[in-house]
């Protein structure tokens, strides 16, 4: 009977070990979303599915018209002829995603990035005031969504395009904001959609 507990006991021991190291390591990945002061690296290359292109695009929405996928990682401008500018983008993280229909209401070139109070609190490391530049995680443009927290914008960490790691806003690399930036008026309809429209 001693042995048996003690054979039970062991095992228990080394399952808990397991448990404590698994979630020791967890814990200390990095966290990939936003890391002010961090020099975006203009090297990093996209996959060819989140590189600008025009494609072949069917809707009713009007030329002009911000649709963005999620689910795809993607952000479409509306062209004539059923074409549309295709973009990579960077969306929100499991629990950060919406879907809605907003306008543009304002933009900015290398905006100043203030973290709202509720990213503030998930990540009390943040600055509470960045100025814009090359190292702030807004990158180089801002579009603003309505009168939400949420954006449109660049980015100083391209490898993340493709990718679900922000608080809801969504992001692409830097030379693609500023090619969006050219190209939309503020007052400009968005459509975020979760899943394509059949």
């Amino acid at each position: 009977m001693i042995n048996f507990r003690r054979t039970i006991w062991l095992q228990l021991t080394v399952a808990a070990g397991l448990m404590l190291s698994a979630s020791q390591g967890y814990a200390a990945q990095p966290d990939v979303g936003d890391q002010p002061g961090l020099i975006p690296d203009d090297s990093v290359q996209l996959e060819p599915e989140f590189q600008k292109t025009m494609v072949l695009y069917r809707t009713t929405e009007a030329p002009g018209t911000i649709i963005i996928q999620t689910s795809e990682r993607h952000l479409y401008v509306v062209q004539p002829n059923g074409r549309a500018i295709r973009y990579g983008i960077g969306v929100g993280r499991d629990g950060f995603t919406w879907q809605g229909l907003l306008k543009i209401s304002r933009k900015a070139e290398w905006p100043d990035w203030t973290p709202p109070p509720e990213m503030i609190e998930r990540q009390p490391y943040l600055p509470r005031f960045m100025a814009g530049g090359p190292g702030n995680p807004l990158g180089a443009r801002a579009l603003y969504l309505g009168a939400t927290v949420y954006r449109i914008h660049g980015t100083n960490r391209p490898d993340t395009i493709g990718t679900a790691v922000s608080s809801g806003c969504f992001r692409l690399v830097n030379s693609d904001v500023a090619d969006l930036y050219d190209r939309i008026p503020v007052g400009t309809k968005v459509i975020v959609r979760q899943k394509p429209e059949l």
